[in-house]
């Protein structure tokens, strides 16, 4: 049955459902999260359960913010996307809704075998086999529909953004495939194909590269639509965005080694995820500034638009995000970062910062063209503001103490005495961190307020909506 929400030429039934899944997942995902910060500072809490246990609950939370939220919002935004830029409509409505299910299905049974314990311990990549399986028949799904439409364009030229898009489809696909390659010995239990160094290489080639397709290069579709449609400018330079492009994609794929510095991996294979890793600085940067510079002549909106603030802000933390991560990259200073919350605090620059601030601007630009209101008719502005305002804080909060903590566990686990004696004990360093870790649950809480606050803006802006469409027809039954 069609609803006045329903557009003529697009499908913004499946572009709706996943923008609102994408704020029902971060909501649960960023709880989690706050959750298993404060399990840290008060380890006790739900000490006797073994289902909340941090070892259960913190991969519930990658695979919530990430596939749940991260996902759902890549979804909705690549389906609008592509439609608006191809002038044509999704090339299978059936696809689109299989993709919707299949995906929410996914993340529902995440939800219940993680804090079963059900998993294969890889980073990013914990699901077990059956899960794998339904991952991969989505994606193919996604990609047969994404790129199906691409091919009944109306439009000559292919965007920018459906690029960035597309080579996120297709390296994930590859990415999964190659490192869930496993031998099933159970209903949910498996076995890598893999094994020793060459199972950590293969996982760190996959585990980076869903840090650089998944949540790089997926999101940099997203930025190149709609932070120059929020500003009302074009792109800053088309053809910065091609090189930026290429560059991206040919070097972020040999980046991964750089997670396994001074282990058993060769030395030459660390060294070239190294190098890699600083090269790759220059196109995350000439992206960055790719974006930022298209506000140029409309700084002046930043003043009253908060939508147009989620999204510079989180180019901003882009930039700083992949310059840290070279950074990090180099080996002695991995020798003081790695293992340490100094990790954590990057990954987190790039998770808060860059990936969710861009997916609530995108959502908050979005959200109000597939309900059919006017641009920019969310229930409250005011709520939009004050949402950016908690956001902020509480990422810097969160990042901030990440740092501080990092670079004094660092120094107290390398602090040897004359006699080669350790100066401090783990435990000590430990006990150092407390602070830290209240002040990241002081962040997320923060952090994970502002995204209940949206939750509220949209559900208001949906009922605002189907006000809206209820007075609209009983107009046209009067009439008739």
């Amino acid at each position: 049955m069609s609803t006045a929400f329903d557009h003529p030429t697009y499908n913004y039934r499946v572009v709706r459902a996943f923008t609102i899944m994408t704020v029902v997942w971060g909501v649960v995902g960023m709880a989690i999260g706050v959750l298993i910060a404060s399990q840290l500072v008060w380890p006790d809490l739900l000490a006797n359960i073994p289902y909340l246990h941090f070892g259960r609950l913190r991969p519930l939370h990658t695979n919530a913010v990430i596939f749940g939220f991260g996902g759902s919002a890549l979804f909705a935004t690549s389906y609008y996307v592509v439609q608006r830029t191809t002038q044509a409509r999704l090339f299978s409505d059936v696809l689109a809704g299989f993709t919707f299910w299949g995906w929410q299905i996914i993340i529902v049974a995440a939800a219940i075998t993680l804090p079963l314990g059900y998993t294969q311990t890889k980073e990013y990549a914990e699901l077990e086999w059956p899960i794998d399986i339904m991952i991969t028949l989505v994606w193919v799904a996604y990609a047969v529909n994404f790129f199906g439409t691409i091919a009944k364009r109306k439009m000559k030229h292919i965007y920018v953004a459906n690029w960035f898009f597309g080579a996120f489809i297709i390296t994930v696909a590859v990415l999964h495939i190659g490192n869930s390659a496993v031998v099933p010995v159970g209903a949910l239990k498996s076995y890598s194909v893999y094994s020793g160094a060459a199972d950590a290489m293969v996982q760190w080639w996959y585990g980076h590269n869903a840090v650089g397709f998944f949540l790089t290069a997926g999101f940099l579709g997203m930025m190149y639509y709609f932070v120059p449609k929020q500003a009302g400018r074009p792109v800053f330079s088309y053809r910065l965005s091609i090189v930026h492009f290429w560059a991206l994609i040919s070097l972020y794929i040999w980046a991964g080694p750089h997670h396994l510095h001074y282990t058993a991996l060769p030395n030459w294979t660390q060294s070239l995820g190294m190098v890699m890793s600083l090269i790759l600085l220059a196109p995350s940067w000439g992206g960055m500034i790719n974006g930022v510079m298209t506000l140029s002549g409309a700084w002046h909106k930043l003043r009253h638009d908060p939508i147009l603030r989620f999204l510079v802000v989180s180019l901003s933390f882009y930039g700083m995000s992949t310059f840290e991560g070279p950074m990090m990259s180099i080996k002695t200073v991995n020798a003081l970062s790695h293992y340490t919350d100094w990790t954590i605090g990057h990954v987190h620059a790039g998770a808060l910062g860059w990936v969710a601030m861009v997916s609530i601007g995108s959502v908050y630009h979005l959200l109000p063209a597939v309900l059919g209101l006017k641009p920019g008719a969310m229930y409250s502005t005011r709520l939009i503001n004050v949402h950016f305002w908690l956001a902020t804080i509480g990422t810097v909060l969160y990042i901030a103490s990440m740092w501080v903590n990092g670079i004094m566990q660092g120094l107290m686990w390398r602090a040897f005495n004359n006699d080669g004696s350790l100066t401090y004990s783990f435990v000590e360093a430990v006990d150092a961190s407390y602070p830290g870790w209240f002040v990241r649950v002081l962040g997320g809480g923060v952090f994970l307020l502002g995204m209940l606050l949206m939750s509220y803006n949209t559900y208001m802006t949906v009922r605002s909506a189907k006000g809206q469409e209820t007075e609209a027809f009983n107009a046209d039954t009067q009439t008739a």
